[in-house]
């Protein structure tokens, strides 16, 4: 388990203090899949690298297995650190070396010998399916094998922990896909706990169990990644689940409501059904789903009509199918 208590960081500039990440308390358990979410200068890259004390914090403290980092000798946070393995954006390969090489670098480090290395080298390229490229260089590679070689090189030491700093944010849509569906499959086998830092709501639905928002350096929310889909309290979470656009900001003054299907709710007609039970038509501004664990959720924000009777009407038509819904106004 890691956990964080009370965890801070301030940079000192010439202009002043700069505090990067404030007042961050979690837990994250054995075998989860965590999403850290936030947008550009919300503290995240800060607080991944204080999860392996790459970067020191200024506050609080950070326990691994129990162990507080904070109180380790350089020689004792090392062998620590060796079982947190990081994923990076730019996949940091070693541009002189063939793909097979490359994952090698870290257990040539640890002292194991080369004919070793190059057996367990060759079977994480099996586990993430590049067995054939294990003679090519990087420059020959597509920036999703370039991710699948760091991934390989990553679980080298046999982590417990896979530290990803926005791993897919280079990846076009279907290589993220397939990326993510590697690190879910390594998380099944292996049993390698994973820790998403990401701006992409996407990519927390597709494989975290649980999350955290992050915004203005704290954690303004943290829970289920369904629970948070279902009901989030905080304005970031919020824009993170159905962030604007352009056409539904233009229909101002208009009230709405935000619906949301559950994995049970999800296939079933219910707008057609209200506008029939409730006698009123409803615009729909906005709708998508979202695959949570398995699980089919969607959402949809309707504007609600002028006459407050059928609005109403339809509000205890939600109430008595139990669809969760949130009013707002445009």
């Amino acid at each position: 388990m890691i956990e964080l208590q009370q965890l801070g960081k301030t940079f000192y500039t010439r202009n002043g203090p700069v505090e990067a990440v404030r007042e961050i308390s979690l837990k994250i358990c054995d075998g989860d899949i965590f999403g850290i979410i936030g947008l550009s200068g919300a503290g995240k890259s800060t607080l991944v690298r204080c999860i392996n004390f790459l970067e020191r914090p200024t506050e609080g403290r950070v326990l691994f297995d129990g162990t507080d980092l904070g109180t380790l000798s350089a020689k004792q946070l090392r062998e620590k650190r060796r079982q947190m393995s990081m994923i990076f954006q730019g996949f940091n390969l070693l541009a002189q070396r063939t793909v097979l090489r490359n994952v090698c670098f870290p257990l040539e480090i640890a002292g194991v010998s080369r004919r070793e290395a190059a057996e367990k080298a060759r079977g994480l390229l099996e586990m993430v399916g590049l067995s054939d490229k294990e003679q090519a260089y990087p420059g020959q590679l597509s920036g999703g094998q370039k991710q699948r070689v760091a991934i390989a090189r990553a679980l080298a030491t046999d982590p417990k922990v896979l530290l990803c700093d926005e791993a897919t944010s280079a990846l076009d849509p279907t290589t993220t896909h397939a990326i993510l569906e590697l690190l879910q499959n390594i998380n099944r086998k292996l049993g390698v706990t994973i820790i998403v830092i990401t701006h992409e709501m996407r990519v927390v639905e597709q494989i975290c169990n649980r999350v955290a928002v992050l915004d203005n350096s704290r954690v303004v929310e943290e829970g289920a990644v369904k629970d948070i889909f279902l009901a989030p309290r905080s304005k970031m979470a919020k824009a993170l689940i159905m962030p604007e656009n352009a056409a539904v900001r233009s229909i101002s003054g208009s009230k709405t409501i935000r619906i949301v299907f559950d994995g049970n709710s999800a296939f079933e007609p219910v707008i057609s059904n209200l506008s029939l039970e409730c006698r009123a038509a409803v615009n729909i501004l906005m709708a998508d789903t979202k695959n949570i664990e398995g699980r089919a959720y969607g959402q949809m924000l309707l504007q609600l009509p002028e006459d407050e009777a059928a609005a109403e009407r339809i509000r205890d038509y939600l109430k008595r199918i139990r669809i969760t819904f949130e009013e707002g106004e445009l």
